[in-house]
């Protein structure tokens, strides 16, 4: 097993600093920040349903800028459950042709009330998609909530899928203002006593302290994005010492206006900092990059040397216990 990681990491290194595309998706690597369908193939789907989807190619003012661009530009594909399943399916397309051996999404609960099933019926409809695209990977089912949703609701949504079980992760998206973040700690609570992983998407837009709180509310292992970090030593300090990772997506941050450029992600402010950090796509369909043309990128762009892309691969493959969170203390 040693000899095959080194030679991976040696392959890998040398694709980086040759430019080779092809050499890195052929490296093991994991996705932790993806979001189902809007991260398929956008070849397979074109050839699956006739719809070419185009990516952005110039950045975006704001979330509502986005979400209208998707509505156009995606609309109601994955619409129902026949829509879901071809999205799930262009979702593990993509997965296997990046080189990922393991990849984390699902759904958001309130999908169970948009005619694709209930609980189980979801589940088992991604499960069979994996198997029939990409049987070889390993797929973490994880749920969403929506940050616009009422609490009472998001309970009565979540209730079955606890009573499914099968449910690893879960994770928060949306507006970071929409509500306070206090509001999820009763969901969150509960999804952890089923032993589910805790992550929530923060510090993408919001604050440096907003990331802080979020983790130590939400009782947080990982965080999607979180760049806002950066703006602190003491929270990089405390989600170093607290083993929290952030699963970062810089053509993501790049294309939302969150970052100017490449070149100055705070992604590496983070690494320095000892935060451990993965790289992800997002949305592979809207941003029009996998796992493999960011890790690329950020090699091209001087952010990072080809070794410590390999560790932070390398990170993205280990499978994390959750960090005990009794004795954190305030930054």
């Amino acid at each position: 097993m040693i000899a095959n990681e080194q030679a991976s990491s040696e392959a890998f290194i040398a694709a980086l600093e040759s430019g080779d595309l092809e050499g890195v998706r052929r490296a093991p690597k994991a996705e932790s920040h993806t979001h189902g369908p809007f991260g398929g193939d956008r070849v397979w789907l074109r050839d699956h349903t006739g719809r070419d989807i185009a990516p952005l190619t110039e950045p975006l003012a704001s979330m509502e800028d986005m979400h209208a661009w998707t509505a156009t530009h995606i609309g109601d594909l994955f619409k129902g459950k026949a829509g879901r399943r071809r999205g799930w399916e262009g979702a593990f397309v993509r997965a296997r042709q990046d080189g990922l051996t393991r990849v984390e999404f699902g759904d958001d609960v309130w999908m169970i009330t948009q005619g694709v099933g209930d609980a189980a019926e979801l589940f088992a409809d991604i499960e069979a998609a994996r198997l029939a695209i990409s049987p070889d990977i390993e797929w973490t089912p994880q749920l969403g909530f929506s940050r616009h949703c009422k609490r009472s609701w998001l309970w009565h949504w979540l209730a079955p899928f606890l009573d499914a079980g099968g449910w690893k992760a879960v994770d928060l998206s949306g507006d970071e203002l929409a509500q306070p973040i206090d509001t999820f700690q009763p969901l969150y609570r509960a999804c952890k006593e089923r032993g589910m992983r805790l992550k929530a998407h923060v510090g993408e837009w919001g604050t440096s302290d907003d990331v802080w709180r979020a983790v130590e509310i939400l009782e947080l292992d990982e965080v999607q994005h979180g760049i806002a970090a950066a703006d602190s030593p003491q929270v990089m300090r405390f989600l170093a010492d607290h083993a929290v990772t952030l699963n970062v997506c810089p053509t993501s941050n790049l294309l939302l206006g969150r970052v100017a450029r490449l070149e100055d992600h705070p992604i590496r402010t983070l690494y320095e900092a000892g935060v451990k950090v993965t790289i992800n796509s997002d949305d592979a369909l809207v941003f029009g990059v996998g796992v493999s043309e960011e890790f690329l990128g950020l090699y091209q762009a001087n952010v990072f040397t080809a070794a410590e892309l390999d560790q932070i691969r390398l990170w993205s493959l280990e499978q994390k216990p959750a960090p005990d969170l009794d004795d954190r203390s305030a930054v």
